[in-house]
């Protein structure tokens, strides 16, 4: 925070950033002070740590919109321990860790609604009906088939994403190169490179990179002479991983989407259509602690 100043907020696009996110009018005279620098020191010591990280956490979507760099912005080490700060005060996952196999085996997405990924209309029950069929293929005993639906499902997420946002994807660090430097056409991309360069612009977490091997290497026994080169079958836990990657990948992307349409919600109308497409985002962000609590501090607030 500088000069009173908060990101680029006005004083009325700020008022309405607090009734939009938390329903809270940070006018109130409570909160005192004139500049919205000063109310929000003021809310931030006065609120609980839940209301406090929800706006931390709505007030970070906006600063990666204002970064030149969006995909950097989403991997700045600051960013990452500043998700782990709201995560602590509002009780919530930060996503930035690997949980073994075990833990993640035992996670709960809630539930899946393919819509919240604004899909291609003709994509959409097809994936549907997909994942229904996995659901079948698992309880009767056909884990196989559940790998081979889960990875196909996932890599058509990840293309119709790649087809959404094709300049993040290629300049990823990981879209794989022909011998003369160039980035591959999508349609030659492995589900494995779909994987790394979407965890690496953050579109995925850890989860999905780490335990994706069980859909990345096992994707291809759809070919037989692939399955008998790698003399191994695909078991119950196996096709339970590779679900369980999928399920974590959609949730991953529903969240993203989720910060796309908080963005655009926070924009000013005339702007909203041209970049509805566009969520592109360079200041620096830094930890700070005070009034017995952790919070983050954007830089040129």
């Amino acid at each position: 925070m500088r000069s009173g100043y908060v990101l680029d907020f006005s004083d009325g696009t700020f008022s309405e950033f607090f009734r939009s996110t938390v329903r809270v009018d940070i006018d109130d005279l409570k909160y005192g002070g004139t500049s919205k620098g000063k109310r929000l020191r003021s809310f931030w010591e006065q609120e609980t740590d839940a209301l406090v990280g929800k706006v931390l956490g709505e007030m970070l979507k906006v600063w990666v919109h204002k970064q030149p760099d969006r995909a950097a912005a989403l991997n700045n080490y600051s960013l990452l321990e500043a998700r782990k700060t709201v995560a602590r005060l509002t009780g919530q996952s930060a996503g930035t860790e690997v949980s073994s196999e075990d833990d993640f085996l035992g996670k709960d997405f809630g539930g899946i609604d393919l819509n919240k990924l604004n899909l291609e209309s003709g994509l959409l029950p097809i994936l549907e009906s997909r994942l229904k069929e996995i659901g079948v293929c698992l309880g009767k005993g056909a884990p196989l088939a559940a790998v081979i639906l889960s990875g196909s499902m996932l890599e058509g997420l990840l293309l119709s994403a790649a087809i959404k946002f094709p300049q993040r994807f290629n300049q990823s660090r990981c879209s794989p190169r022909d011998k003369a430097g160039t980035v591959l056409q999508f349609q030659d991309w492995t589900l494995s490179a779909f994987i790394d360069a979407g965890h690496d612009i953050g579109l995925l977490g850890l989860d999905v990179k780490k335990h994706g091997h069980a859909l990345r290497d096992f994707r291809n026994f759809i070919h037989p002479y692939e399955h008998m080169r790698a003399n191994f079958t695909p078991d119950a836990h196996t096709a339970k991983i590779g679900l369980q990657v999928l399920l974590a990948a959609i949730a991953d992307l529903a969240d993203r989407e989720d910060d796309r349409q908080t963005i655009i919600e926070h924009m000013p109308t005339d702007e909203r259509h041209h970049n509805k497409t566009m969520i592109t985002n360079a200041t620096p962000l830094k930890i700070w602690t005070g009034s017995a609590l952790t919070v983050a501090k954007l830089c040129d607030w």
